[in-house]
């Protein structure tokens, strides 16, 4: 039974919200700013400001435990080039910030289809 397990389906089977996911993840990082529909921004955030944390941990840990941290991230990733960026640019920036590591704007209704759509950013 599923009682008390919500989560945001977005009309897509587990492997796909998986792949989209991953997908949403790994482009914010690598523009620092997307534009999507606002639940698709709500659902990915929380996994989004995880994944910073944990490359912010990475940074602190030890030498012998980063190549398992970064396995760890990369799981969340679909490009090593996006990985090293949040590892090496943008963890360091968040370092002091204890949470909070994006922003949803809203934007209004898309013309086609009147869905609510968003701007997820990550904070300066």
């Amino acid at each position: 039974m599923r009682h008390q397990v919500k989560k945001p389906h977005l009309g897509r089977d587990a492997a796909h919200r998986k792949a989209l996911y991953r997908n949403l993840m790994t482009e914010l990082l690598r523009h620092e700013r997307i534009t999507t529909t606002e639940a698709k921004a709500k659902a990915v955030r929380p996994r989004v400001e995880k994944l910073i944390t944990k490359a912010i941990r990475m940074q602190e840990a030890d030498r012998g435990n980063r190549a398992a941290a970064r396995k760890e991230i990369m799981r969340h990733l679909t490009d090593k080039e996006v990985m090293f960026k949040l590892v090496d640019e943008i963890a360091p920036d968040f370092k002091e910030r204890p949470g909070g590591y994006t922003r949803i704007v809203r934007l209004g209704t898309r013309r086609g289809d009147g869905a609510e759509m968003a701007i997820l950013e990550l904070v300066d």
